[in-house]
């Protein structure tokens, strides 16, 4: 048996009503049903999504760790992604609530990747910052995180408000075919807000720790 979703529902949501309401009333009949086609292709997309979020985020822990030269720093900066998860579930949730209904689709799963290599660009301007101002500039380290953090804000919402802004025209944009581009706004929008506004308390409280591993090099004078 095919059958076809109407317009206004994705294959998703189609396979979520057949799987929630048709199928426990078929299965109770001995009688055996499998998704096949563009459900079957479906399901297995959203399995190696999975796992490609969690190979983008082992590859971006690797290398800022390998820029950084120390394990640790890139665990501090990691920490974002959890704020910009909250604030992706966040954007979807205004979405839903005051645009249109909006599933939580392959484009929208895509967001959640797509934040892992946007969201932690701010951590790593405070931590840069802070560690060539103690390492280079013999700055104390408490001074040093906030000075870096207070140099950065300028080009933290400059860069933050762009992308957002940028990504408006997706979620308010109407017309046929902005459904499926809705939800990856949403998410990179409110993902990206929300994680910023947070960064910039989070993490100079985080550096403030970990910082004072490093030895502050005396400025050397020049004959």
């Amino acid at each position: 048996m095919q059958v076809t979703p109407p317009k206004d529902l994705t294959v998703q949501e189609t396979i979520q009503i057949i799987e929630d309401e048709i199928l426990p009333q078929v299965n109770n009949k001995n009688i055996s049903i499998k998704l096949t086609g563009t459900a079957d292709k479906l399901v297995e997309t959203i399995a190696s999504m999975k796992w490609n979020l969690i190979l983008a985020v082992v590859i971006t822990y690797l290398l800022m760790a390998a820029l950084f030269g120390n394990f640790f720093y890139p665990l501090i900066i990691m920490v974002t992604l959890p704020l910009a998860a909250a604030g992706g579930f966040i954007g979807l949730s205004m979405t839903n609530t005051f645009l249109a209904p909006q599933a939580l689709d392959i484009l929208t799963m895509l967001g959640f990747i797509i934040l892992i290599g946007i969201v932690v660009n701010n951590a790593i301007l405070i931590v840069h910052q802070s560690l060539n101002l103690v390492r280079n500039h013999g700055i104390g380290h408490e001074q040093a995180v906030i000075e870096a953090t207070h140099s950065r804000l300028r080009p933290i919402f400059m860069s933050t408000l762009t992308s957002v802004f940028g990504m408006l025209p997706l979620i308010l944009a109407p017309g046929p075919g902005s459904e499926f581009y809705r939800g990856l706004g949403s998410v990179i929008t409110g993902g990206l807000a929300f994680s910023t506004l947070f960064t910039l308390f989070v993490i100079p409280a985080l550096l403030l720790f970990a910082i004072k591993m490093e030895k502050i090099q005396p400025i050397k004078e020049e004959n």
